[in-house]
């Protein structure tokens, strides 16, 4: 009877421990999801502020859109090597002169 009691508070206290740490497990998937949805969201925020840059709005762009490509000439991008294309609707600054 000693020996019975023993094993049910060891599975007892197996259990316990177990269901604490699936709901750790549980709540560190939500955080990773919560994270990965904060992360996404700010890099479509970051992307809409990146198309302002030279690398979506000069008359020739790297296809990779690389920071800190992008020219009024062809030529290639400085930071990947790959040859600009030519961008079909370069926006301009607003200025007519």
């Amino acid at each position: 009877m000693k020996r019975v009691k023993t094993m049910l508070t060891i599975a007892a206290f197996a259990t316990v421990i177990y269901s604490q740490q699936s709901c750790g497990n549980k709540k560190s998937k939500n955080n990773a999801s919560t994270e990965q949805t904060e992360q996404t969201e700010h890099s479509e925020h970051h992307e809409h502020s990146e198309k302002q840059g030279k690398e979506y709005t000069a008359a020739y762009v790297c296809p990779m859109h690389c920071e800190g490509s992008g020219s009024d000439q062809e030529g290639e991008c400085p930071k990947c090597g790959m040859a600009y294309v030519k961008n079909e609707n370069p926006k301009t600054d607003g200025h007519t002169h």
